[in-house]
């Protein structure tokens, strides 16, 4: 059984996962307004693995004879001024999940609860390939800047690469 410190935080990162999720189908929405369906379809996929994830820590709290406790999901931002400035708050949204995830690891290195910390090195390794992804897109968006082709065919390598499984 968890801890009760430890049972309200993965509660908690629970529902952050499922933010994220949130989050990240919103700028999918708002990538479609702007016809980049590439991006769209990158972030689409990207909500879908937040929601896992989120998914992840219910499993695990019943796991350990805990229950899950869901709470209120803000409304995410809906617009933004250009599609360098919606990759960058993702980049901005996945070091803040690392620094939870961070937080969660140290609480149960204090709590010594041994399985949980075995739990989230899962989550540690993922976030080291999320940040990777996402940092990778927004830096060759920095590059492109307001160059519309470059942009056509960034959007068009998301819609068509490895890099849509993000």
């Amino acid at each position: 059984m968890l801890s009760k410190k430890i049972q309200k935080a993965f509660n908690e990162q629970m529902t952050f996962e499922l933010y994220s999720g949130y989050i990240y189908m919103s700028m999918a929405a708002w990538f479609r307004t702007q016809n980049l369906d590439g991006f769209a379809a990158w972030m689409e996929n990207h909500a879908r693995e937040e929601v896992t994830h989120g998914m992840k820590f219910y499993t695990y709290l019943y796991d350990r004879l805990s229950s899950a406790e869901f709470g209120a999901i803000a409304k995410p931002k809906t617009t933004w001024k250009s599609p360098i400035e919606a990759v960058k708050q993702a980049f901005d949204h996945e070091q803040e999940v690392t620094r939870r995830i961070h937080e969660l690891v140290e609480l149960a290195e204090n709590e010594k609860d041994h399985a949980s910390v075995s739990f989230l090195q899962w989550f540690v390794d993922e976030q080291v390939e999320e940040e990777q992804v996402v940092d990778e897109i927004y830096s060759r968006m920095q590059l492109v800047g307001d160059f519309k082709p470059g942009l056509f065919f960034l959007d068009r390598e998301l819609a068509s690469s490895g890099a849509s499984q993000a």
